[in-house]
């Protein structure tokens, strides 16, 4: 790895006279990452100045976590995940993440073990509870947004819930339940997922999703109709890529979604696919490949400048039958200043040997800085943080869990 500034990282475990809170911290400007993984939710908080981070965790009972988000103004959290095990669930914190309550939607195998073998859960210290709503419809919970005064969260099986209450109660959103192109939906290799929620904060009727392997999806009237956003702007461009099952065919992208992120401005929205990476300047109906210049058509997350709409980042991987890691085991960042017309390669302070990590669709995110900070996390258990935009990295946390999701919140 290559040479960087020197940075302060500690945990709950460290040996500090006069350790960091372990809550989000309120100071103006101040930074936390909530950091998703399979064992359970982090707080990676940090000072206005980004530079001292301390690590508190691991919350949320070692669930799962798959997606998290914030507001560290109010100190609310909401943090969702589960798995056939646990089922699925909702973890709320009101006081900045000191403690958790969870809401769950759908039971897991835990609570038929539960029910049926009383003694075992009473040595266990556990209780039968009443089935959860939506037992047996879905899985786990992929992805939380907040739009106005609605919470809304992503299923697997892509199915979407909203809650009026701040996550107390849920109920579905049928008009994506039964959307008329509900039968031809497939499922990608992690299953049918709603991993990705984009409100419009001017407008909290209008949403965007996307479902692995369905495509994109938007509402203007909070979730009533829901029309499919997945045409090709230039198909005769991606004509020219090599036939692959994911890959953009009879003028559409191709269904499977990694990630999508929307402007500050609400001018355009971005894409990373399966196949490729994609931007919108019209809403999603229309979409142009910008792919070229990336050394590869495979990747999972795409982030944009808070303040740039042209400034955006992916982080391609070699493929997906081909290991999943960095082109050449060698780990870059890459970054267009113009909207995806080009691209180029930000390596300094990332590992350029031997590196065979993956970054997951939900684990990049930016921060709220003018001089906007991008952080990423690593499925080895890593967070890299940039605070030029690209220009060099450093590492600001280590030996976490498998990332699933990184959310930057800013005071």
């Amino acid at each position: 790895m290559e040479d960087h500034a020197p940075i302060d990282v500690t945990s709950d475990a460290g040996t500090q006279a006069q350790p960091e809170p372990k809550t989000m911290p309120s100071d103006p400007g101040a930074v936390t990452l909530l950091v998703g993984t399979t064992k359970g939710l982090f707080l990676v908080t940090g000072g206005a100045d980004r530079t001292h981070w301390h690590v508190s965790g691991p919350h949320c009972d070692g669930w799962t976590i798959n997606h998290a988000t914030g507001d560290a103004h109010t100190g609310r959290i909401w943090a969702v995940g589960g798995n056939e095990w646990h089922g699925a669930g909702v973890w709320r914190s009101t006081d900045g993440g000191a403690s958790f309550a969870s809401q769950k939607l759908a039971d897991g195998e835990m609570d038929a073990w539960i029910r049926n073998d009383p003694d075992a859960a009473a040595l266990f210290g556990v209780e039968p509870q009443p089935p959860a709503p939506f037992t047996g419809q879905v899985d786990a919970l992929w992805s939380v947004a907040r739009a106005g005064d609605t919470l809304y969260a992503g299923a697997k099986p892509a199915t979407l819930f909203e809650s009026r209450d701040d996550g107390q109660t849920w109920s579905e959103v049928t008009g994506l339940s039964n959307h008329e192109s509900r039968d031809s939906w497939n499922p990608g290799a992690a299953g049918m997922t709603l991993h990705t929620i984009v409100p419009d904060p001017a407008d909290p009727a209008r949403l965007w999703i996307a479902i692995s392997a369905a495509g994109v999806f938007a509402t203007e009237d909070g979730g009533s109709t829901w029309t499919r956003r997945n045409r090709l702007s230039n198909a005769e461009r991606c004509a020219s890529h090599p036939p692959h099952p994911a890959a953009p065919s009879d003028g559409q992208t191709g269904h499977c979604v990694h990630n999508m992120v929307r402007t500050g401005d609400g001018t355009t929205l971005y894409q990373q696919n399966h196949h490729g990476t994609y931007r919108s300047r019209d809403d999603g109906r229309s979409w142009d490949d910008i792919t070229d210049g990336l050394p590869s058509t495979f990747g999972f997350p795409i982030a944009v400048h808070p303040g740039k709409p042209h400034t955006i980042w992916t982080l391609p991987l070699n493929g997906d039958s081909a290991g999943r890691y960095p082109p050449d085991a060698r780990a870059a960042v890459w970054r267009s200043r113009d909207g995806g017309d080009s691209w180029e390669a930000c390596r300094r302070g990332l590992p350029q040997e031997a590196c065979f990590f993956t970054v997951l669709r939900q684990s990049m995110s930016v921060d709220a800085h003018q001089a906007a900070g991008l952080y990423f996390g690593t499925n080895t258990g890593s967070i890299f943080a940039t605070l030029d935009e690209g220009d060099s990295f450093m590492e600001i946390a280590r030996h976490l869990p498998t990332v699933l999701c990184v959310e930057a919140i800013t005071a």
